[in-house]
């Protein structure tokens, strides 16, 4: 046998014409450059390239914090095989084909880039999946693009919430009928398959169940009148000195933080601040709590500053706004998604609640709960952190009377909220009594709103949480 080059023991090319290859007794002969055949170290085995997909918002480079495969493991559609973070939110990558992992090309901690291979797969070229990632670059795609997923031969319209929770329920899409738009997969699709293959009852509405009062009884303690004082303890930790300096790369939210930032640096801030009597608001609050904790609800005094700024965007639209870069059109937003700064482990994230103009204190509730539990794990979506048209900060949870809050573009508007202290003020009558005393620090946008705008603003917001019944009147 007379072979000009052998590559790597499992592909065979035959280059120069003059050589002959016997096999078997019988003799071929080849013209200039021409292929024999090719074959891969596994029968009927093809390496595809899979390529980190546009995850939207103009995401170009993210990090990987976490593998969950190893070379060798076999993956199925569907299977979570790393999580990606970005500047703006993590995201898990979830395999489109089936077959095994031969190469993983990034370490943790390194920065992925979209259009580029994430990992090697060998799948059953039998089963006839076009390699197109071993070909082509990925493209940049749209939103509506990256919601598909080739399936069978046939495109399947689904966004990543829904396709997660079918992964998690090991059903294939391509068995699922979509009622949405263009025939588009919606979760309560995913409910509806998964109820008739186990004849489980579909869980309740996302909105909360209304439960009426329980009548006064033992099952609920009252809450104690006389409460000792907490006092709060610094977090001591242990402190090594290495006696050098270290360089590490701004990535994540820490890098969102320097874009966001350098950009907020363009908007001429103005400042203003003012103190708020809780007094009434903490009585409602403690009498309410019981009420919540029987719903699976912690109630905190964010749902109450959150929807009375919705109560007072209604009256001043302009702080629900947004300028755009040459400052030539103001855009009022339908939407009240007001968002909460949060301090994770990861850093300084915004998430925001969406439509709080349509939700009772309850609702918003429910939903801060579910931010704060994602942003605790570092699994807050994009949906979650993106969309926001107005901010409250609350430093208080942490210390610090006043701030000077920086304006997150392209909303106009931030509010910063100090802690709660029980300080000495005067009635009608001139007598002293104790207040639950709350600052708050206006920022705003000096370019389209004046100082008599923010404070007839701030003196709305502070009615409502002043006497809290008065938001009755204007609850929707």
């Amino acid at each position: 046998v007379c072979i000009h080059r052998v590559r790597s023991c499992s592909s065979i090319r035959f280059i120069k014409s003059k050589y002959v290859c016997v096999f078997d007794k019988s003799a071929l002969k080849f013209s200039h450059q021409q292929r024999l055949f090719r074959t891969s170290a596994v029968s009927c085995g093809q390496i595809v390239q899979f390529k980190l997909s546009d995850i939207g918002e103009g995401i170009t480079e993210v990090t990987v914090k976490e593998w969950y495969i190893k070379e060798g493991d076999s993956v199925s559609q569907f299977d979570s095989i790393c999580e990606v973070q970005s500047d703006k939110a993590s995201v898990t990558i979830t395999s489109r084909y089936d077959g095994i992992i031969r190469k993983l090309h990034y370490n943790l901690d390194e920065i992925a880039y979209v259009g580029k291979p994430l990992v090697d797969i060998e799948i059953d070229a039998s089963k006839g999946v076009a390699p197109e990632e071993d070909v082509v670059e990925t493209p940049p795609m749209s939103h509506e693009e990256h919601t598909h997923q080739e399936i069978k031969g046939h495109k399947t319209l689904a966004t990543p919430a829904v396709r997660r929770l079918a992964m998690e329920n090991n059903i294939k899409l391509s068995e699922v009928v979509g009622t949405g738009k263009d025939n588009r997969i919606l979760k309560e699709d995913i409910l509806n398959y998964l109820a008739k293959q186990t004849g489980a009852i579909l869980p309740p509405s996302p909105k909360a169940e209304i439960i009426p009062p329980l009548p006064k009884s033992d099952t609920v303690p009252a809450a104690p009148k006389d409460k000792a004082r907490k006092i709060p303890v610094p977090v001591s930790r242990p402190i090594v000195f290495s006696g050098k300096d270290k360089t590490e790369p701004i990535t994540g939210f820490h890098k969102a933080m320097v874009k966001t930032m350098s950009a907020a640096l363009k908007i001429p801030h103005f400042g203003y601040c003012d103190e708020i009597d809780l007094t009434q608001l903490v009585q409602l609050r403690e009498e309410l709590k019981p009420l919540a904790q029987i719903r699976g609800i912690k109630l905190s005094f964010m749902p109450f500053f959150i929807k009375a700024a919705s109560l007072g965007l209604l009256q001043y639209p302009i702080l629900n706004a947004s300028l755009d870069e040459s400052c030539q059109n103001v855009t009022y937003k339908a939407s009240h998604n007001i968002g909460v700064a949060m301090d994770t482990e990861q850093g300084l994230i915004v998430p925001n609640v969406k439509n709080v103009q349509v939700c009772s204190v309850f609702e918003i509730a429910s939903e801060l709960n579910r931010l704060q539990s994602l942003g605790s794990a570092g699994q807050l979506g994009t949906n979650d952190l993106t969309g926001g048209t107005f901010t409250l900060s609350n430093i208080g949870t942490i210390g610090g009377t006043y701030a000077k809050p920086v304006i997150l573009p392209p909303e106009v508007a931030i509010g910063a909220l100090g802690k709660i202290q029980v300080l000495p003020r005067f009635n009608g009558k001139g007598e002293v009594f104790k207040a639950q005393i709350m600052n708050v620090s206006w920022s705003a946008d000096h370019r389209i709103i004046d100082g008599a705008t923010m404070a007839r603003f701030s003196n709305l917001w502070k009615s409502y949480l002043e006497n809290p019944a008065s938001m009755l009147l204007d609850l929707k």
